[in-house]
């Protein structure tokens, strides 16, 4: 039931790329609700906008062991600890200006980034945060390497790492990620390297702003002229980058991923089968992971994430009040260009009674199927009893609908309502409906 965010104020920081170790400054900037996290190279002619999502997401070999992001000429380098910042934020949207192709990499960690956000202060917007609800398992996996999104009322990350290195042998750490748990458990957590590999990276142009205070490499002894945070400090950043490429997505996401040796190609494969579950759940225009919230004001195009129903058939244009599995309130603008009046005594245009029994029960569709357990699914008609058609309505009437639920099980839902114009009843009824998965037949 929480709000989307941004920043209050502005903030800025500056310091070398890991990779590139070029010099940049960024300032980060309150963002509009909906609006996303969005870069913008300040640098460049025409200060070239790139949104953070998958779409905009630069070929892995064109910048390994990162994850970039580009748009025409336009390039922006290792966002994914920053990114994973405003994951564990909840940071919705935000405007971040920069002035070279790289994300500065301040110690290898997410502690800057955190600390200068929360320095220019956390502001709450004036709209809900949209979730994707996992709803069944998502699987990707190359070599050695796996990643699995189920089901979970939460987010959780489980997360195994393995290397063939004395220091970095098989661990496993499980946490129910949060504001608190990230900042205590993840944020700190600093990026890392072999000495066997370093050099080499470094001759491919991997790594050329890396040092060991920003990196912590594993020589045979040990970290190197460096001393841990955490005795598991590696899976800790694994999934601190685990987080930053899932913000990709766009969206916060509720479902327990669970990860063997996953790197950044894997995980944006990962976001791209769970947009790809996104668009299949989307079945009759159902968005199955939208979830309107306790007296939400929902118009038309939310309507449609939650009925099949479009036109010319969708009677609801707004719903004014919104009690998921209780009570709700829409309106219908009656108008002359109805179609139904085109044949309906067009000489004398009069609303058909049982299309205003379609749009009460349209409302009522939409408090039933509202509840997390019944998000995705459809509802049938299985009976309407005590009808009472009290009033015509007519062009230029507004019909305001209000409908109570009675017993919803989860195969089937009772609802009871009215219709009022100018404040009298012009019609009421009561409904039985049958509540059905989207793949029943």
């Amino acid at each position: 039931m929480d709000n989307q965010k941004t920043i209050a104020q502005e903030a800025s920081l500056e310091g070398i790329g890991l990779h590139t170790g070029n010099k940049a400054k960024i300032v980060f900037k309150p963002g509009q609700v909906d609006s996303g996290i969005n870069f913008v190279r300040v640098d460049l002619p025409g200060s070239p906008v790139i949104k953070a999502a998958v779409e905009n997401v630069s070929v892995q070999a064109k910048s390994p062991r990162r994850t970039s992001l580009g748009k025409g000429s336009a390039e922006i380098h290792t966002i994914e600890h920053l990114m994973s910042v405003l994951f564990g934020l909840g940071i919705d949207n935000l405007i971040i200006e920069i002035n070279n192709n790289e994300i500065p990499g301040m110690d290898g960690s997410g502690l800057d980034f955190i600390q200068a956000i929360k320095n220019a202060g956390i502001k709450e917007l004036d709209s809900p945060r949209n979730y994707f609800v996992v709803r069944e398992p998502i699987y990707a996996e190359e070599e050695n390497a796996s990643l699995v999104v189920l089901p979970f009322d939460g987010f959780k990350v489980s997360y195994t790492l393995n290397y063939e290195h004395t220091f970095l042998k098989l661990q496993f750490k499980s946490l129910i990620i949060d504001g608190v748990s990230f900042e205590s458990e993840i944020a700190a957590a600093r990026t890392f390297c072999l000495e066997d590999e370093a050099q080499e990276l470094q001759q491919q142009g991997v790594g050329l702003g890396a040092n060991y205070d920003n990196t912590l490499v594993f020589g045979k002894a040990g970290v190197i002229k460096n001393r841990l945070r955490f005795e598991d400090e590696c899976i800790r950043h694994k999934m601190l980058d685990l987080l930053g490429d899932l913000n990709l997505l766009g969206q916060p996401i509720k479902g327990h991923i669970i990860a063997l040796r996953s790197g950044h190609a894997l995980n944006l494969k990962l976001v791209k089968k769970i947009l790809q579950q996104k668009q299949k759940t989307i079945s009759g225009g159902i968005a199955i992971g939208y979830q309107p919230v306790m007296g939400q004001r929902l118009e038309a195009v939310d309507i449609m994430k939650i009925l099949p129903h479009r036109d010319p058939f969708l009677f609801v244009d707004r719903i004014l009040e919104l009690q998921p599995g209780k009570r709700a309130v829409g309106i219908k603008n009656v108008t002359i260009n109805d179609y139904f009046f085109k044949g309906h005594f067009p000489q004398r245009p009069v609303m058909p009674g049982v299309l205003m029994l379609e749009a009460m029960a349209q409302v009522g569709g939409i408090m039933m199927l509202s509840p997390d357990e019944n998000r995705g699914k459809l509802a049938f008609f299985m009976a309407i009893n005590n009808v009472k058609f009290r009033k015509t309505v007519v062009p230029g009437d507004q019909l305001v609908f209000e409908v109570f639920a009675g017993k919803i099980k989860s195969k089937t839902g009772q609802v009871s309502g009215k219709a009022y114009v100018d404040g009298k009843v012009v019609v009421e009824a009561d409904f039985m409906f049958a509540l059905a998965e989207t793949n029943e037949s």
